[in-house]
């Protein structure tokens, strides 16, 4: 097998590994690691969760592992104290032949570091094998480290003729059943989901996730991402249901009301002032950059045409899921995505068709936003 055959076959299989963490490494990125002697995978491992074991450690205390050895691993390993010693100490101590990286570590104030530090301990690196799949797989992540923004995925549910809801505002139920249970594996892997003050009064819903461990197919427990809620004029009475279900609830507002602010921080809420934008809203890329240094890699929205056109018409949405029923709703029905009025073909919104496929009765689309 050519040598390049060779590494992809083993970085996918770390790949593999580090998807096991796909739920529950929040706010750390997905890694995996496996070791191989002789053409032969003789130990593997994956960071489970925040404060637990590094994907490189898990792989050497699940064998004994044999002097020149070969590792693969996703993400640069880490050379810096943390919650965990660095991984470049545990790798040295086992002397491996080579390191083979998917990619750096983003991070430019550690990038290349832990890469440097194995070179010098006389250990053969290789690094960017697979390395459009390990960054996709921490896309949030890498965003986060290099722009100080999260990565946004815009969540919408539409008719065959793109209407997210009936004139009245009545949008439930667009989709059937198994589309909604799948919209639950994209809040799990989230780090918050990101919605509005109108669409909670509208639907009264509790935007918390609804999977098991089983589910998931994790030993952790699962974890409920932060519930952030747009709300410039502090419309939201508190006795809404998301304040009596599961997860964090963080709200920001353009209101100076001190009276509603404590109401509200006594419900468990976290309340944050918020620029205004001209509107007098909520300013989209302060918050999100406020998201990003509060750790928050990947937003997930459940909103209406309003937000969802806002972050998409101020580029700041990454990608579109699109979910599309096989219904008519007519055109006095609502639109999915505000973009206000478009006069010129040069200012429509162009994506990237990634992936299609049919959930339930339902088309899911999943959709990359080009920026230029």
């Amino acid at each position: 097998m050519p040598p390049t055959q060779h590494h992809h076959r083993w970085m996918a299989e770390a790949l593999r590994q580090a998807r096991k963490g796909l739920y529950s490494t929040h706010p750390n990125p997905r890694v995996g690691c496996v070791v191989v002697a002789d053409d032969v995978m003789i130990a593997a491992g994956w960071h489970e969760y925040t404060g637990g074991s590094h994907a490189e450690v898990n792989a050497i205390e699940s064998a004994e592992i044999p002097r020149g050895a070969d590792f693969y691993v996703t993400l640069e390993p880490c050379s810096h104290h943390g919650r965990t010693p660095p991984c470049v100490d545990a790798l040295l101590a086992v002397q491996p032949a080579r390191v083979i990286v998917a990619m750096q570590d983003p991070n430019p104030e550690v990038g290349g570091r832990g890469l440097d530090r194995l070179r010098a301990g006389g250990v053969e690196v290789i690094c960017g094998v697979l390395e459009t799949q390990a960054r996709e797989l921490n896309a949030g992540f890498v965003k986060r480290m290099q722009q100080g923004l999260p990565y946004v995925s815009v969540k919408m549910a539409c008719s065959l003729d793109g209407r997210s809801a009936l004139g009245n505002g009545i949008s439930q139920w667009i989709t059937g059943e198994p589309a909604r249970r799948d919209v639950q594996f994209l809040r799990a892997r989230a780090s918050a989901i990101l919605s509005s003050a109108q669409t909670v009064l509208a639907d009264d819903p509790s935007l918390n996730l609804r999977l098991s461990r089983h589910d998931l197919g994790q030993a952790a427990r699962p974890r409920h991402p932060v519930r952030v809620l747009l709300d410039s004029n502090l419309r939201l009475k508190g006795n809404e249901r998301i304040f009596s279900s599961d997860g964090e609830i963080w709200i920001y507002t353009c209101s100076n009301n001190m009276n509603k602010k404590q109401k509200l921080t006594e419900l468990g809420a976290q309340v944050f002032g918020a620029a205004a934008n001209d509107a007098g809203r909520v300013a989209l890329p302060a918050m999100l950059r406020d998201l990003a240094s509060r750790g928050i890699n990947e937003v997930h929205t459940e909103c209406g045409q309003t937000l969802a056109g806002a972050l998409i018409a101020e580029r700041l949405a990454d990608r579109i899921m699109l979910y599309m029923a096989p219904h008519l709703l007519g055109s006095g029905a609502r639109g999915s995505f505000d973009l206000g009025e478009i006069n010129a073909m040069a200012q429509r919104k162009t994506c990237r068709i990634c992936d299609i496929r049919q959930v339930g009765e339902d088309l899911r689309l999943t959709l990359d936003l080009e920026q230029g």
